[in-house]
């Protein structure tokens, strides 16, 4: 029997549930490197996720914390998705993927993880990205540490 080992997951598993929003509590504490922002605009920033579907899983995150997309002005919108034009563009030159996956979930029922601040996710995807692993044994196999996609995407964006 082959074991795989992701031993950051147990984090992500014991972690109880916080009073407070992990993206205001990230973009108050003003560590990017550590909290894995990639950068900050006038009204949203661009995050590394903790917990990624595939490697190099971006989330752009609204600095307001508003869960509904209809709250946002036109600035606001204007910048969140200007965001996630430079996020793809710089997915593309980076790690080359053949396609994208984006998604905005707009509540708990629609499989928002962190349902009352609005966010974006990319997921970069590369044919051949899934196989047996998450229908046999519901594991996701990600082929880069965090550290080293960040360290690889944040030159783009200082």
């Amino acid at each position: 029997m082959e074991n795989l080992f992701a031993p950051w997951r147990m984090e992500y598993i014991e972690k109880g549930k916080k009073d407070s929003c992990i993206f205001c509590d990230v973009l108050k504490e003003n560590n990017d490197e550590k909290n894995l922002i990639l950068t900050r605009s006038s009204h949203s920033f661009l995050i590394l996720n903790k917990y990624p579907y595939n490697n190099g899983h971006l989330m752009v995150v609204a600095n307001l914390h508003k869960k509904e997309i209809e709250e946002f002005n036109n600035e606001e919108i204007l910048d969140i998705f200007s965001l996630l034009s430079k996020a793809i563009r710089v997915l593309k030159k980076v790690l080359s993927p053949q396609g994208f996956n984006i998604g905005i979930n707009l509540g708990e029922v629609a499989g928002a993880g962190v349902k009352d601040h609005f966010h974006i996710h990319i997921v970069p995807r590369w044919q051949g990205d899934t196989n047996f692993m998450p229908l046999l044994s519901e594991t996701k196999v990600i082929s880069e540490h965090l550290r080293t996609t960040y360290n690889k995407l944040i030159p783009y964006f200082q």
